[in-house]
């Protein structure tokens, strides 16, 4: 997949096609509804698929100061929408100058005259220019006078009903209901990262862990789940279990991600890993001293790697 920052003065080879416009965080199965459904309409025209985000997502720039909410770093997004036959990603920059641009502007500047679309897909849910003025409806007549087709798809529902959407992987997350947000997702929560140098407590405990920055990942519950880590590109990704919060028994103030590896004694420092989450086990909480957050991380290791066994055959 080619990947395409901004939209002025683009070569042809960066231009047209279809181009389904989102930010796709987590790119999950609402997103791959979406694209599937576009895949197919750009196939009968005739058209490459692409897709294009904003960078920063628009919420950090109307709220800068918010609480972290990705679902997915950048480069698994891009893995993702690859895998869906995505052949051109647009990264379109998103500050001042967008943000004041009507519904008119941003479909005559950006999508014709920039990317030189075709056609374009977009959410029922589509929201855009000044104030969140256009929808779907909106842009549809919009292409209609600067020769592109618009194609809105629904959105698409879970068992019950209910919507998929980021929104909603967030709130399972918030729960604590890992299982659910891989349901509404289509396969595990994961959080990406580089182990960092820790203060090697885990270590004199007898229980060493690769610590990762949490950075703008949304939070989900804090406290101990069942996870598996991937080692760059290893595989299969090695069991674990795994606490996510400020450590309170030892006063910590930070918010991280510490996993404890089942028999493994190599050296993490330095290497990407990618931690996905498969059951919640318990909330954090402090103890009354370091024996007794011993005495438990040992029970946590023991539930985890029961639960990863049972379930191995259908843990990815």
């Amino acid at each position: 997949m080619r990947v395409v920052r901004g939209h002025d003065g683009l070569a042809g080879a960066d231009r047209g096609g279809l181009i389904a416009i989102g930010n796709f965080d987590g790119v999950h199965r609402g997103h791959q509804a979406m694209l599937a459904q576009a895949g197919e309409q750009a196939a009968a025209r005739g058209l490459a698929l692409s897709a294009a985000v904003f960078d920063p997502h628009p919420r950090r720039h109307f709220a800068p100061d918010a609480a972290p909410w990705r679902l997915m770093g950048d480069a698994r997004r891009a893995a993702g929408l690859a895998a869906l036959g995505v052949a051109r990603l647009h990264i379109l920059p998103f500050g001042v100058e967008m943000a004041a641009m009507t519904p008119e502007v941003f479909a005559r500047t950006v999508l014709t005259e920039g990317l030189g679309a075709q056609a374009v897909a977009v959410g029922a849910d589509f929201r855009f220019g000044r104030g969140r003025a256009g929808d779907a409806d909106t842009l549809a007549a919009l292409g209609r006078e600067l020769g592109f087709d618009v194609i809105a798809t629904d959105l698409e529902t879970a068992a019950g009903g209910e919507k998929v959407s980021s929104s909603a992987i967030r709130a399972r997350l918030a729960e604590g209901d890992v299982t659910g947000a891989a349901a509404l997702l289509g396969r595990p929560w994961i959080v990406d990262g580089v182990v960092a140098e820790g203060d090697r407590r885990g270590r004199t405990l007898g229980f060493p862990t690769a610590n990762i920055s949490l950075e703008d990942y949304v939070r989900p519950r804090f406290g101990v789940y069942a996870v598996t880590l991937g080692i760059g590109d290893e595989a299969p990704a090695r069991p674990g279990v795994a606490n996510i919060g400020r450590r309170p028994t030892v006063d910590g103030t930070a918010e991280r991600l510490e996993v404890h590896l089942f028999d493994f004694s190599g050296d993490l420092y330095g290497k990407p890993v990618s931690v996905a989450f498969h059951a919640f086990l318990r909330d954090e909480r402090r103890f009354d001293g370091l024996d007794a957050l011993k005495a438990q991380i040992a029970a946590d290791a023991d539930a985890a790697r029961a639960l990863l066994a049972a379930n191995a055959s259908v843990i990815r």
